[in-house]
């Protein structure tokens, strides 16, 4: 199963792109030995388009060619859930690469949010609380939420759960 993390908007230099960049290639180092060959980047330019729904639906139709068929996707979204643990995270990531699924793709929209078209399509949608937090940050807590879902996976010991 391809990772495939796409995103509107790119990261200037600095540390939130350093970051994003690290957890990529943990998540594609340990990720190989997992049934994951690859974790891809994939920056969607943001729309220009005069009116927000017309930016979102732009950008959407973007986001989503890059979904293959048989694909999963994943978005972040401000009214998706808050409330999964990474350990059912890592689950349903394991549970998506047992069936066979050919990527996950984690989608992250611009500035606008989401278009409905992604929200509808999406298997799973989760948000990272109610505050609004910037795209640079969202990157790089989406992609430290894959390499975690990963060293649950292969049971390594990056993450504490809780002890009981």
């Amino acid at each position: 199963m391809r990772l495939v993390l796409a995103a509107v908007g790119r990261l200037k230099a600095g540390p939130e792109r350093e970051l994003a960049s690290r957890y990529r290639e943990r998540s594609a180092q340990l990720g190989r030995g997992l049934g994951f060959p690859a974790c891809d980047l994939v920056e969607i330019p943001e729309s220009r388009a005069r009116r927000a729904a017309d930016r979102c639906a732009e950008e959407a139709a973007a986001l989503l060619g890059h979904l293959p068929a048989g694909g999963v996707l994943l978005a972040y979204d401000e009214r998706g859930r808050s409330d999964l643990a990474s350990e059912a995270l890592a689950g349903r990531v394991g549970g998506w690469r047992d069936a066979g699924r050919a990527a996950l793709v984690v989608a992250i929209g611009g500035a606008d949010g989401l278009d409905a078209s992604i929200r509808t399509r999406a298997e799973l949608i989760l948000s990272f609380g109610a505050a609004t937090l910037p795209h640079g940050l969202v990157r790089v807590l989406a992609l430290e939420q894959l390499y975690r879902s990963l060293t649950l996976l292969a049971g390594h010991p990056y993450h504490r759960g809780d002890p009981g």
